[in-house]
């Protein structure tokens, strides 16, 4: 396995002096990665959680070669392009019902931060006194500024505590726990919240951690006797990981304000949107300029990235349900062996996600363990990436059997060699 060790480039959440080099990867198909010295990785968390249906997509990859012969770039204030149109028109028959207007952005980062700004404006263009964020322990939203503060107090952003804006911390739903989670989120609503942030039925980077649907339809029906704004951030739970196109169809609900990103496109390019009612939609519309949305970035509604997010419409429209369905069981069958495995606790899975913790004293998402196990699946040709002593898998919808087993026999191996 050659490492590219003499670059200028600053990776992502990278501690260079303990990773100090980066497997070069020149081509990808299906569910693998090839590098440039032939080696070959199975991508097991979907390249960071994005890519759906598989790398290079043959009706996406499609889509991005035909609508770049056509528009690569246009200003989004004062014109528009059929593929940002019919993306919006679609997304609104598609996702819960209620969430008619839709803000395009680039990244999950920014699709969250946007929810943030909305409800905040959203109160202020109503004249009310509401400005305090309310937001579920141990989350993870993004790498701005409102969406670490509505994130959980972690190593991820200890550095920039200065910049950060306090918020209403809600006690996660731990099974058993869940009224502990009821009573705080009711006083939070009581006190003034804007808005509720939470990632519906599984936090991610915070650890793979699962709620009920039925915890979920409290909270929202919490925040709703209390006029507090829902936010779903439903970047990673978005388009089938939780085994349904939405989790928030799971809970029966409609958040006030739904975030959606990673798998907009399928994986192929960076894409999110915003979505929300017309109530705060109509917060925002007056002949006051100073009443008016502000945010943008330079590539809004990107024509081929929305050229690729209807090629996966497409896609989702012509079955994907199936393969989503396909690997929920295969995920279920696999993952069964690990559950009274003395070597693991927390063995869990939603939709087609399982994650399992090894059982060492070395936890937390900064532990020596996490690095350990990355590299040792890193030689066997697997592209996982536990989060500490968190070992999940979350793979392309389209992996067969024989590459999941794979997955699962080095999780076995690795059990076997990292469990002190």
């Amino acid at each position: 396995m050659t490492l590219v060790t003499n670059s200028p480039v600053w990776r992502p959440y990278t501690q260079h002096a303990l990773q100090p080099g980066a497997i070069k990867i020149v081509r990808a198909e299906g569910c693998w990665l090839e590098a440039e010295d032939g080696a070959r990785f199975l991508d097991a968390i979907s390249s960071w959680w994005v890519i759906t249906h598989g790398h290079r997509r043959p009706e996406i990859v499609r889509a991005i070669k035909d609508q770049a012969e056509l528009l690569d770039q246009i200003i989004f204030a004062g014109f528009t392009h059929e593929p940002a149109e019919s993306l919006a028109r679609r997304l609104v028959e598609i996702t819960p019902r209620g969430l008619d207007y839709v803000f395009y952005s680039d990244s999950g980062s920014t699709c969250v931060e946007v929810a943030i700004k909305m409800a905040l404006g959203f109160w202020r263009n109503r004249g009310e006194a509401r400005t305090r964020i309310v937001a579920l322990e141990h989350g993870y939203h993004g790498d701005t500024i409102g969406t670490m503060s509505a994130g959980a107090r972690s190593p991820f952003n200890a550095s920039y505590e200065a910049l950060l804006f306090d918020v209403a911390r809600i006690p996660f739903p731990d099974q058993g726990r869940e009224q502990q989670c009821f009573d705080a989120l009711e006083a939070a609503c009581k006190a003034g919240g804007a808005a509720f942030v939470a990632e519906p039925l599984i936090l991610g980077a915070g650890g793979m951690l699962i709620y009920s649907a039925s915890t979920l339809r409290e909270m929202k029906d919490i925040c709703a006797r209390h006029g507090v704004l829902f936010v779903a951030d439903e970047v990673m739970t978005g388009f089938g990981r939780t085994g349904t196109l939405f989790a928030c169809e799971q809970a029966g609900i409609v958040p006030d304000i739904a975030c959606y990103a990673k798998g907009l496109t399928g994986g192929a390019l960076p894409l999110a949107v915003t979505m929300c009612g017309k109530e705060i939609f109509d917060a925002h519309l007056s002949d006051d300029r100073a009443r008016a949305f502000f945010h943008s970035s330079s590539y809004t509604a990107n024509p081929i990235a929305c050229a690729a997010a209807l090629a996966n419409l497409d896609i989702w429209e012509m079955g994907a349900r199936e393969a989503v369905a396909k690997l929920c069981a295969m995920q279920a069958e696999r993952l069964a062996r690990f559950e009274s495995d003395p070597r693991f606790v927390n063995v869990r899975r939603l939709g087609t996600i399982t994650a399992l913790d090894l059982a060492t004293p070395r936890r937390g998402y900064l532990a020596s363990i996490g690095l350990e196990l990355l590299r040792f699946f890193n030689a066997r040709g697997l592209l996982l990436r536990p989060l500490g002593q968190t070992i999940y898998v979350l793979p392309p919808y389209c992996i067969e059997a024989e590459e999941l087993d794979l997955v699962y026999a080095a999780i076995d191996e690795a059990a076997a060699e990292f469990r002190g």
